[in-house]
């Protein structure tokens, strides 16, 4: 779908929040995470599309409209009311082909990103909040240079560990990014007690809903029905993120009823450790395939080639491994970037 997140100042720390990087703390890594709000490269009548409701229809949710009753952390509570209907109505109707092409394409990823979200006791369906970032495209790239499945920007990603340089920018790797942005959401849901709160943070900033709420939340416990009440104060595009979300939940949870056609092609692979250097032009030729099935397994190496002076993991198609063991060592094809 798209890409782009609202990037803002931090609010306060947070106690007790792990770090991963040796500099740059809690303050630092959200201040970074948004920077600015630019034109998306990708699908851009999908999310941009403007809804004009009358006012006493933006906000709550309707009694007893919630489609799950399970527990509150492991299932995000998925509210209809007339503005998740609206999506719902144009990802059937006017904006189907671009919803289609994004359900069809999260065949890859669904399977890695609900099981990291499952392990973590989180929502599964924040599947769908990657899909709306990127459109499921490990090499998505928006106007402001955020990159990869969860949009991350340079800085932001190097202080979550990730690494971003001339050979490698992890946060095109599906893996190593993935667990990057729910260590960042979790941290959200922790500082909100709301995973639409959560939401609306992760695209608008936490500066930014943290002003929301000591203006208008009124005392207030944080809660999903008190994002409803609050939206009407947030940018325009972040008040339209949660009724997307939801949405694209409802309807990528019941695609096959909806009548939606979705491709199953699940992202796997081997992983064998190569010497620096090593070609992934050269290592599809060991393994008997086209380059692209290599590039698009480790669209994180961005020369095409390993990074010089270190022994780094390649993934190569499952079964196939030990044909690439097998030819380390015999001649230079693998080490000789084409």
């Amino acid at each position: 779908m798209n890409l782009i997140r609202h990037r803002g100042p931090s609010g306060p720390r947070i106690e007790g929040r792990p770090r991963r990087a040796a500099n740059g703390g809690v303050d630092s890594r959200v201040s970074l995470w948004r920077s600015r709000r630019a034109l998306p490269l990708l699908i851009v009548p999908l999310l941009f599309a403007r809804i004009d409701l009358p006012r006493g229809e933006r906000g709550q949710p309707e009694t007893g409209s919630s489609a799950t009753d399970a527990p509150e952390g492991a299932v995000l509570p998925l509210h209809v009311n007339d503005r998740v209907r609206t999506w719902m109505h144009r990802f059937r109707t006017g904006q189907r082909a671009e919803f289609e092409q994004v359900l069809r394409r999260r065949g890859a990823y669904e399977g890695l990103i609900r099981d990291r979200l499952r392990a973590r006791g989180m929502p599964e369906e924040l599947l769908y909040l990657a899909m709306m970032e990127s459109g499921l495209k490990p090499r998505a790239t928006s106007a402001a240079s955020a990159v990869g499945l969860w949009q991350f920007m340079a800085p932001t990603a190097q202080q979550y560990g990730l690494r971003v340089d001339k050979w490698v920018d992890e946060r095109r790797d599906p893996v190593r990014a993935t667990d990057a942005a729910l260590d960042y959401l979790s941290w959200l849901h922790n500082r909100y007690g709301s995973w639409y709160l959560a939401a609306a943070a992760y695209d608008a900033g936490p500066g930014r809903v943290d002003r929301v709420l000591a203006r208008h939340a009124d005392g207030k416990a944080h809660s999903e029905n008190l994002y409803w009440e609050l939206s009407a104060y947030l940018p325009r595009e972040t008040r339209e993120y949660v009724p997307r979300l939801v949405a694209a939940s409802l309807l990528a949870r019941d695609a096959d009823t909806a009548g939606f056609e979705t491709d199953v092609r699940p992202y796997r692979y081997d992983r064998v450790f190569v010497p620096g250097g090593t070609s992934l032009r050269a290592i599809a030729r060991i393994v008997g395939v086209k380059p692209r099935v290599i590039r698009n397994l480790n669209p994180h190496l961005i020369q095409g080639v390993t990074p010089p002076n270190e022994t780094y993991p390649v993934r190569v198609p499952v079964g196939t491994a030990g044909t690439v063991v097998a030819a380390l060592g015999k001649s230079r094809t693998l080490r000789k970037a084409d």
